[in-house]
């Protein structure tokens, strides 16, 4: 009797290691879990940055994954975060469209929210990781600024001012030039991003006002625009966006244009993923993680174009 209880005893010890061992081997493999709710996927600027975040996730041991509204509005975006934080990941990374996701984010109170891209104001953000947009526009204003003469006319072209970026990047923009001496002659906010749209934009303002010298923009995509049809008049001003992708910097290194901004969305989305890996540690983490900006000028423009041919295919 006492050998079989003996035995059992054993037995029972032995399963109680497996057991023990089993649950401790479970958790010590357990990933954060991280979801990131973009604007929108179908750019390349967005495409960089979701390499960035998946070079993160592979770098961090991060179980994590990149989502995007299939309708680029505040409604659908709340909506996907909505769902996504009943899903109850570790970590919530979003680049907001605009203030009007606010509200949402605002009552998400027990999973921690890191704002990529766009920051906003919301009481429970743990953190935003990008760019310092008014220092972006402040050093466009000055590379423009730095090319012209005092007293040279530029304009201004700009998307939608709901969006806190573009807002910021005009205010910094306009304090350098003005600093600078420049007179900002005509300023255009509220255009889409539409090739056509902009064309006319500038057919218009190079008849009504052929002494424009220079010309910023609070995105690439109404920069490229613009370039493309002050080509077609035969006309070589310089124009900066602040995005640095492709066809900006291929205008660079072809020496269509002398130079650009350039926000880094690569690092913008490997650092929140760090971010988002310490924040699951319980590590503190600062409020603002500057991804940078870098002036792309033709001795730099090649280095750029190699660096994005790897990781957008």
């Amino acid at each position: 009797m006492w050998k079989k209880r003996k035995i059992n005893l054993v037995i029972g010890a032995v399963i109680s290691v497996v057991v023990l061992g089993f649950i401790s081997v479970t958790f010590a493999v357990k990933k954060p879990t991280v979801v990131v709710v973009l604007k929108k996927g179908d750019s390349q600027y967005w495409e960089i940055m979701k390499a960035g975040m998946e070079k993160g996730f592979k770098d961090f041991g991060i179980d994590g994954k990149v989502i995007v509204p299939n309708d680029s509005t505040t409604k659908k975006q709340s909506q996907l975060l909505i769902k996504t934080y009943k899903e109850k990941p570790d970590v919530i990374i979003t680049a907001p469209i605009n203030s009007s996701v606010s509200p949402t984010l605002e009552t998400f109170t027990d999973v921690p929210i890191l704002l990529v891209d766009t920051d906003l104001p919301i009481k429970n953000k743990t953190a935003y990781i990008g760019t310092n947009n008014l220092d972006l526009g402040k050093k466009a204003g000055a590379f423009l600024a730095s090319q012209l003469q005092p007293g040279n006319k530029i304009a201004i072209l700009g998307g939608d001012l709901t969006f806190p970026v573009f807002r910021e990047r005009i205010s910094g923009a306009t304090i350098s030039l003005k600093n600078a001496g420049i007179k900002i002659a005509f300023i255009k906010t509220g255009l889409p991003d539409d090739p056509q749209t902009i064309q006319h934009e500038i057919i218009k303002l190079m008849h009504d006002q052929p002494d424009i010298k220079g010309i910023v923009t609070t995105h690439d995509t109404i920069a490229i625009a613009v370039i493309k049809e002050l080509e077609e008049q035969g006309l070589l001003i310089p124009v900066i966006g602040p995005d640095g992708l492709t066809d900006m910097v291929e205008f660079i290194a072809n020496e269509t244009l002398p130079g650009t901004m350039a926000q880094n969305p690569y690092d913008m989305g490997y650092l929140s993923v760090e971010t988002a890996m310490k924040v699951a540690k319980g590590q503190n983490v600062d409020k603002f993680v500057d991804s940078g900006v870098d002036i792309i000028i033709k001795e730099n423009a090649h280095d750029r174009l190699d660096f994005y041919k790897k990781i957008v295919e």
